[in-house]
């Protein structure tokens, strides 16, 4: 999968973080995530105390790209169209802006299984 863009989620990057070998084909992707996929990256990190946590934000912080007022006003549009599926604010946001930018949305988040432009990996 060399030379392929992804904008990854924050459960793909725990995945990646935790060894998941599905995951292996990914690494040598480019990367992109959004400030906040990094934010919750952050917490998830700091919560479940993981050594180091430091290094992986420092690594992950060098991808993030800057979201508009459009994209966010799209997501939250997506988000309440498919409020039942109770879609995370993050997850939308990521969704939309990989659309806008036609990468596909890396994640093992089963809420987006279907939905087309996913690439989904448990």
């Amino acid at each position: 999968m060399n030379e392929e863009i992804f904008l990854f989620d924050t459960y793909a990057i725990i995945e990646v973080i935790n060894g998941n070998k599905n995951y292996i084909n990914y690494l040598d992707s480019k990367i992109i995530i959004t400030d906040f996929i990094f934010a919750e990256l952050c917490y998830n990190l700091i919560k479940e105390n993981v050594p180091n946590y430091e290094d992986y934000l420092n690594k992950y912080s060098q991808f993030i790209l800057k979201i508009d007022a459009e994209v966010i006003k799209e997501a939250m549009k997506f988000r309440h169209r498919n409020k039942k599926n109770d879609l995370s604010m993050t997850d939308c946001i990521g969704y939309i802006f990989a659309k806008k930018l036609n990468v596909k949305f890396l994640t093992g988040d089963k809420e987006f299984e279907n939905l087309e432009n996913v690439e989904f990996v448990k």
